[in-house]
């Protein structure tokens, strides 16, 4: 028996919805059937499009609170509903904590855990009115879930976002379902900047279990299954969409309980490798994502 998510009839606003992971988690939806609107400070470079259907763009910056209401009241007003908000818009330069001042830092935090929780508030006052209620998801990273240095202030604002949508899980139920997406690397328009050329994104991606990075249209698959009835029992969850996480540095380190390489599989992306054939440590591809 196949499984099938029909969103059809209902309105899903995706944040930063204009490119990678957010461009990737809209056409998820338009796939779904549901009406979406997505925003940013931006226009998209050309229109999100699945399905031979198209989400709408309203340029919006999460970062006024006054704007972002605003956004919500016109949608209630213009569409009578909304069904899901999905909080993926955020970011971060590479920045070593003591390269610049707590100011700067201040505003990464900002833009990924307050914008967020003002965006939720304003969608929350919409929902709770609905005799269905809704939906609220958070696109988290493993970067709030270890040490995250050179984006340190972006870890530590994806592990209060996690935090925060159990809290509102509680408060919200049992009208309004709140869970978090926590993403390891995905591939984007943006990995060469991050990992190199197609050889360096190959590389990165055999660091990972799963052999490679993730593509946003798997992003976007679990964000619909959470935005769905199937999903109905599931609220202050994290679900981890990173392939099987990060292989301990210290296996590699050791000099003892070394796993053999099955020749035959050697040239396998999830392959074991010699020490000499280490990939370099990289940041998280959510990191640099900015919408």
């Amino acid at each position: 028996m196949s499984l099938t998510l029909d969103l059809s009839g209902q309105l899903a606003v995706v944040t930063g919805g204009t490119r990678g992971v957010g461009a990737g988690i809209a056409r998820a939806f338009l796939r779904a059937g549901a009406e979406v609107v997505i925003c940013a400070r931006r226009p998209p470079a050309s229109p999100v499009t699945a399905a031979g259907r198209s989400a709408r763009f309203h340029p919006l910056d999460l970062r006024e609170p006054d704007a972002v209401r605003a956004f919500f009241d016109r949608l209630a007003a213009t569409h009578g509903r909304l069904d899901c908000l999905v909080n993926n818009a955020g970011g971060t330069p590479y920045r070593l904590l003591g390269q610049t001042d707590a100011d700067r830092h201040a505003r990464v935090v900002a833009l990924n855990l307050l914008a967020p929780l003002t965006a939720s508030l304003a969608a929350y006052e919409v929902m709770r009115q609905q005799p269905a209620g809704g939906s609220v998801l958070m696109i988290g990273s493993v970067s709030g879930t270890r040490p995250s240095p050179g984006t340190a202030a972006y870890g530590a604002a994806k592990a209060g976002l996690e935090n925060l949508a159990r809290s509102m899980a509680v408060e919200w139920a049992p009208l309004v379902r709140v869970n978090t997406l926590v993403l390891g690397m995905v591939r984007t328009e943006l990995s060469a900047l991050h990992y190199g050329d197609e050889a360096g994104i190959a590389a990165v991606g055999a660091t990972v279990p799963a052999g490679r990075l993730a593509e946003p249209a798997e992003i976007g698959d679990a964000c619909v299954f959470l935005a769905s009835d199937r999903a109905a029992y599931v609220t202050g969850a994290s679900l981890l969409v990173h392939g099987g996480g990060e292989r301990p540095a210290f296996l590699d380190a050791a000099t003892v309980n070394r796993p053999t390489v099955n020749h035959s599989m050697a040239n396998h992306p999830t392959a074991f490798r010699e020490v000499s054939d280490e990939t370099p440590s990289i940041a998280d591809a959510e990191a640099p994502k900015e919408n």
